[in-house]
């Protein structure tokens, strides 16, 4: 199939690095987050990026369910919380999010139907879906 668009974003140094694109439209540094031993400092980290990616993902993805239904909101906005796990099965780490939802302008029992059609199109749902637990809250 071929892809709608793609984008090539580079690391070097893991953790303590950078990550840009090839075009040098995207360049930042990366660091190790003080929670994880590393210092205080303006440099994003993975976890991050994710959550940066999976928040705006999933909300373009309920903007646009919305849309075809032709249903009208004030507002919605997405919270995503990327937690970095301990993993029991073989002592490494995992991935957890929880995404809290608030859209504005509709009933709950709306919300609900929506969200949960936004989780079933967007496609960072659909990548990490039996890998991450996902938490959604819905405001």
């Amino acid at each position: 199939m071929k892809a709608l668009y793609e984008t090539t974003i580079i690391n070097t140094g893991g953790r303590q690095g950078e990550v840009y694109s090839e075009d040098n439209i995207f360049n930042l540094d990366v660091a190790k987050p003080a929670a994880l031993g590393g210092e205080s400092t303006t440099a994003t980290n993975p976890e991050q990026l994710f959550a940066a990616g999976y928040s705006a993902c999933f909300n373009s993805a309920l903007e646009l369910v919305l849309e075809r239904d032709k249903v009208n909101v004030d507002k919605s906005e997405v919270r995503a919380t990327i937690s970095l796990l301990g993993d029991k099965e073989n002592g490494g780490v995992k991935l957890a999010a929880k995404l809290e939802v608030t859209i504005e302008g509709i009933d709950e029992e709306k919300k609900q139907e929506y969200v949960d059609k936004a989780h079933q199109y967007c496609p960072y749902s659909k990548a990490i879906k039996d890998s991450v637990d996902v938490e959604i809250i819905i405001n």
